[in-house]
């Protein structure tokens, strides 16, 4: 029976570690409790464990929709955008008929040094059939990455002849630069897809280039950009923020007020600078905009971001999983708080579809802000909103030639392995 009772105590030693009133004792020893009992007496043999996931993620879910659980096999999977990385064969693929169909190789990665290409169908992983059995994402994703240094035989099917690869599993970078160009002599482009270990530094790179193709403007696009790293969105703001700015602050319960502001000669501090944002926008995309906005450097121009004001801390279990807590609440530099209300779950993760219903995506005057949450800039003096996300400065509507799924995002192509 212990070791049914192993992630259990896991997650309760997160509560009696250090000092806790006696409340918080008695609630987990309560929780300790209910579990022993069902293990012990129950009708049918209980599945503790699952059990035991299915409190901590009810119990996380009681608190904001921020907060989550993530277990130990699933953790590689939702840490590889922000390493920037992951371990697999280095292809893009989607599953068409029931088939896992090569998109395209990634530069440098395994499969492009073998020879698999674009087209290419995946018919069988280590021997085994894949083709045709309704495979799903996380089961392509299970069979094909692995640990560094491993091996897989791969067949695929290329224009009716069978080819057999075996593939030695390496190091594929994700990068969150997906274009930087000229779009003209003197306006620059960088497109970014999230903020990881490695977005700083592809951001600096592209910004070289393009200085040195003789950028003098510069559009950065974060559409669609869910965000990432409170410090990578902090170090790119410095980048276009001059002086000792303030770009965030944070402050919660259990922390208090803490100060990000600029703090070395950034790439970009001069020049006309435009944002793009959308109601994908979310977390540090809308920390990097609304400082840009508070201190009149450059323009937002797109739609309403997502609203997500709250700051996460990673939390390791010791049993390899891993929760992500709330810890504060954070603020753009006018001290707008700019997180959507969250009190009514259901009306929380209907809000995008509810937004698409009222207007708000085609129509500017859809978007009503009381004069409760209006703020000023801090050079200017232009009214900007806090609650809610960060309003634009030019509204764009939505492009409506775009297949959207059901729940209105925009439908993925491609997933990476």
């Amino acid at each position: 029976m212990q070791h049914k009772f192993f992630l259990l105590f896991s997650f309760v030693s997160l509560f009696s570690f250090g000092q806790q009133n006696n409340s918080t004792l008695n609630a987990s020893q309560k929780l300790t409790e209910v579990l022993l009992n069902v293990d012990r007496y129950y009708v049918d043999s209980p599945d503790i464990s699952k059990l035991t996931e299915t409190a901590i993620v009810s119990l996380l879910e009681e608190l904001d929709p921020h907060s989550t659980y993530i277990p130990k096999e699933e953790l590689d999977d939702a840490q590889m955008t922000i390493n920037g990385s992951f371990v697999g064969i280095g292809v893009r693929f989607q599953l068409m008929k029931d088939t896992i169909s090569v998109v395209a190789t990634i530069p440098g990665g395994p499969s492009e040094k073998l020879g698999i290409l674009p087209g290419d169908q995946i018919v069988q992983v280590d021997g085994n059939i894949v083709a045709g059995i309704g495979i799903k994402n996380d089961q392509v994703r299970q069979k094909l990455m692995g640990d560094l240094g491993t091996k897989v035989k791969v067949t695929v099917n290329r224009k009716g002849k069978l080819l057999d690869f075996n593939i030695t599993r390496d190091k594929i970078p994700v990068f969150s630069v997906d274009a930087a160009y000229m779009i003209d002599k003197e306006i620059g482009y960088i497109k970014l897809n999230s903020f990881s270990k490695t977005t700083v530094q592809e951001v600096q790179t592209a910004l070289q280039m393009l200085k040195s193709q003789g950028m003098k403007s510069l559009i950065f696009d974060l559409q669609s950009n869910g965000g990432g790293l409170l410090d990578a969105a902090h170090k790119l703001a410095d980048e276009f923020l001059s002086g000792d700015k303030l770009i965030v602050y944070s402050e919660g319960r259990a922390q208090p007020r803490y100060d990000l502001k600029a703090a070395k000669k950034g790439l970009f501090e001069e020049g006309q600078l435009v944002i793009l944002t959308d109601e994908y926008s979310a977390s540090a995309s809308e920390i990097l905009s609304g400082a840009i906005q508070d201190w009149d450097r450059g323009l937002i121009v797109g739609r309403r971001t997502f609203g997500k004001g709250l700051v996460q801390r990673p939390m390791s279990l010791s049993d390899g999983s891993e929760i992500r807590l709330t810890i504060a609440r954070y603020y753009t530099p006018t001290g707008r708080f700019i997180q959507k209300p969250y009190d009514d779950p259901e009306r929380y993760k209907k809000d995008l579809t509810q937004r698409f219903l009222n207007g708000e995506f085609v129509h500017a005057d859809s978007i009503k802000m009381p004069d409760s949450l209006l703020f000023k800039t801090l050079i200017t003096k232009r009214t900007v909103y806090g609650g809610g996300g960060i309003m634009p400065d030019f509204f764009v509507p939505l492009d409506t030639t775009v297949i959207y799924n059901s729940t209105l995002y925009p439908i993925k192509i491609d997933s990476a392995v």
